[in-house]
């Protein structure tokens, strides 16, 4: 369908018929759901008719071929002009087949396989029906109370739009009408929501509009910029006003500054929540604020279609910003191929082959190993096959490893760590105990898990967080583990042996109490259905850890929050272990994180030297040339993360101690050397200054090569103006 007659079926539909396409309902509105009618507490209370069912726009959460057919035919047969439905769901981090939590995925620092994991579940989605995925999740995170911060890459600008620009591509290919084994993506949450007061969810965000753009914005920028088809309002404010409601957000900066022309949706509820924003008296209101801010799409409330109408006949609204919504669903529609072929990809016979395929486990194992990062060793990992082995611990023989977000992963399909060891010992060498819950420990499982260890040679301890303690609404003030585990690994010291524990967590932990009590830390975030394969692999040498963290682990959550890339401050702090007044520190604990970003381990060991520059001096057209050797001195082959770094000395405004500009991920054979080099580009030193231009100074500038932003060598160098 041209766009002259999508403009003319746009004419061709009353106010009413277009106000519905802007409002998306979840499953049971609709005939042909498998929950059809099952409308109860707040969606009952939304007055929606079936006339507005039959015309809306779009549905939320519908999953797998069939139903999804259902759903599509009936509503053709019945809307007026035969306009098909989009069908949107949440798949952050795979459709069936779960790979790792996005922060993991983020530490894994391989983005081919980050655009691998998004195209599976782009596959594994579509060929279920499903049209547009809320993802990627791009929002910056500093502070680790927060629960979604499971759901972004990390705590760095550079490397969320480095991932941004992976995930869009994986999900949605280079032609969406074409390929019908991709999906839309939905670019979330406009703007700033990693970004909570207290680390609460939903919580204020009040930023100035400098850092915005600094830090918040380049990753939102970076997805737009790889044709991500629709973005998400945010639930926070921004400038005092929350973004769903917020016109200088989306109208100016969104669309006209940063030039998106797709659909803007808000997140459940959104336009309805700015009454108890306190921006809205009531329901029209929000409509009113919504509507003129941008939002096409309004989810889960309805005072679209219970006001937008009114406001219309009142002139309060012009129709051509209804119109303009319209005209952007119909093309993400036509984009899609949908009044060609309302069903799209959605195929029941194929969905069985594709859907939870040997493929796409095979690629979660080898991501769920790759983002997983050894955060100490004394030489008790890898584990040898001959040894007695005690696994201890709630997530032993668990399933709950997939993490929030998994929507259609099932904790039964999950491989466990006990079911992934005994694919590499005999049952006799492995003994299994669970010692407590996640948060709570009786004797009887105290004295199981004592016995249990006492005739092994090795303990392996899996422990972490339940699913539901992260994720979406999952924000916590205490970051460590919970105490009945910390308990069970105290315990268990007493015994003398050697002990690895292996992490299940959503977000960065306060690890005192395990990183000072373990010989061996396995971080594994929430791994996904091959978690327990890929912890074994790990565990037994077979896979040589390679994850590198992407937010720093805090000494304290009194520090919270604590990043990598903060200002010096007028009064800067000494020498780490230094106790001084009158400078910016804590009297009690260090200013620096427990495990710094950047920070892995691994079972071989890496050496940098010879660091080169190619001039001590750059211009705007001429570039710098870094080298630096990195040598495998261990003796198993790896593979490093060589991280570069810049700061700027003397700004307009005050610059961070380092920001990451480049990263290579190589892989070495023992005794091998390779020569890594970076190209630094003038571009690369621009930054926004007090007046908001982008742009560079001439000055000094110290460059940063090393295996984490603490572990590095440095050289010095001039930008000429």
């Amino acid at each position: 369908m041209s766009e002259n007659k999508l403009i003319s079926l746009l004419n061709q539909m009353t106010i009413d018929e277009k106000i519905a396409q802007l409002m998306q309902l979840a499953t049971p509105f609709f005939k042909g759901a498998e929950d059809q009618g099952q409308i109860t507490g707040p969606m009952a209370d939304m007055g929606i008719t079936d006339m507005i069912v039959q015309n809306s726009g779009s549905v939320l959460g519908a999953s797998g071929a069939k139903e999804i057919m259902n759903i599509q035919r009936t509503h053709m047969e019945e809307n007026r002009l035969g306009i098909p439905l989009l069908f949107m769901s949440d798949i952050v981090h795979g459709y069936k087949t779960i790979f790792p939590v996005p922060l993991a995925i983020g530490c894994s620092w391989d983005l081919k396989l980050a655009e691998k994991s998004a195209e599976m579940a782009a596959k594994e989605a579509s060929v279920s029906g499903v049209h547009v995925t809320f993802a990627p999740m791009v929002d910056l995170v500093r502070d680790p109370r927060w629960g979604r911060v499971m759901e972004s890459t990390g705590e760095d600008p550079f490397l969320n739009s480095e991932f941004a620009r992976a995930f869009v591509r994986g999900f949605q290919g280079n032609e969406l009408t074409t390929d019908v084994e991709r999906v839309a993506a939905c670019v979330k949450h406009f703007a700033a929501y990693g970004a909570p007061e207290g680390g609460r969810d939903y919580n204020t965000v009040d930023m100035s509009e400098r850092e915005l753009r600094e830090n918040y914005l380049p990753a939102y920028q970076a997805a737009l910029e790889e044709g991500c088809e629709m973005v998400m309002t945010a639930f926070n404010t921004v400038f005092g006003i929350p973004a769903t409601g917020n016109k200088r957000l989306m109208r100016k900066m969104l669309r006209e500054e940063m030039g998106f022309d797709g659909i803007l949706i808000s997140d459940w509820g959104a336009v309805k929540e700015m009454i108890p924003h306190g921006v809205a008296e009531n329901e029209k209101e929000a409509a009113y604020k919504a509507i003129t801010a941008g939002v096409d799409i309004e989810m889960m409330t309805s005072t679209y279609v219970n006001h937008l109408k009114e406001l219309v006949e009142e002139k309060l609204v012009d129709e051509s910003l209804i119109d303009e919504a319209v005209l952007r669903i119909l093309q993400l529609k036509q984009k899609l191929g949908l009044f060609e072929n309302p069903y799209r990809g959605a195929n029941v016979e194929l969905e069985s082959e594709v859907v939870m395929s040997t493929t796409h486990r095979e690629a979660a194992r080898e991501l769920a190993a790759k983002s997983s990062v050894l955060l100490k060793n004394e030489s008790t990992l890898p584990l040898k096959r001959e040894q007695k082995i005690a696994l201890i611990g709630p997530f032993a023989e668990n399933g709950d490893i997939l993490g929030p977000w998994s929507w259609l992963g099932s904790k039964k399909d999950a491989v466990t760590v006990k079911e992934g060891l005994l694919t590499k010992i005999k049952d006799s060498h492995l003994t299994v105990s669970k010692g407590c819950d996640t948060e709570n420990i009786t004797d009887a499982q105290l004295e199981e898990a004592l016995k249990a260890a006492r005739e092994a040679d090795v303990i392996v301890l899996a422990l972490g967080e339940d699913s539901e303690m992260s994720g979406e609404a999952g924000c916590r003030a205490n970051i460590q583990l919970p105490a009945a585990q910390l308990q069970l690994i105290e315990h268990l010291k007493s015994l003398d042996k050697p002990m690895a524990a292996v992490l299940f967590n959503g977000r960065p932990l306060d690890l005192h109490g395990v990183l000072d009590q373990t010989d061996a830390v396995l971080e594994a975030w929430y791994p996904g259905t091959e978690g327990g394969a890929a912890i074994a692999d790990l565990l037994f040498g077979d896979v040589n850890p390679s994850g590198r963290l992407t937010m720093s682990f805090p000494y304290h959550v009194g520090q919270v929050p604590v990043y990598y890339n903060r200002f010096n401050t007028g009064r800067p702090k000494g020498a780490p272990d230094a106790q001084e007044r009158y400078v910016s520190q804590y009297l009690d604990i260090p200013n620096d994180p427990l495990l710094p970003f950047g920070f892995g381990l691994s079972y071989t060991s890496f050496t940098y030297s010879e660091m080169k520059l190619s001039n001590e001096t750059m211009t705007e057209e001429q570039s710098l040339d870094v080298s630096i050797q990195v040598t495998n001195d261990g003796p198993v082959a790896g593979e490093e993360v060589v991280q570069l770094y810049i700061r700027d000395h003397s700004g307009e405004v005050i610059r961070p101690v380092k920001e990451l500009k480049d990263f290579k991920k190589i892989s070495l054979e023992p005794s091998e050397t390779a020569d890594v080099s970076f190209t630094i580009s003038e571009d690369q030193l621009r930054y926004h200054h007090s007046d908001l231009q982008y742009k560079s100074d001439s000055g000094t500038f110290t460059v940063y090569i090393g295996r984490n932003n603490k572990d590095v060598m440095e050289q010095t160098f001039k930008l000429e103006k």
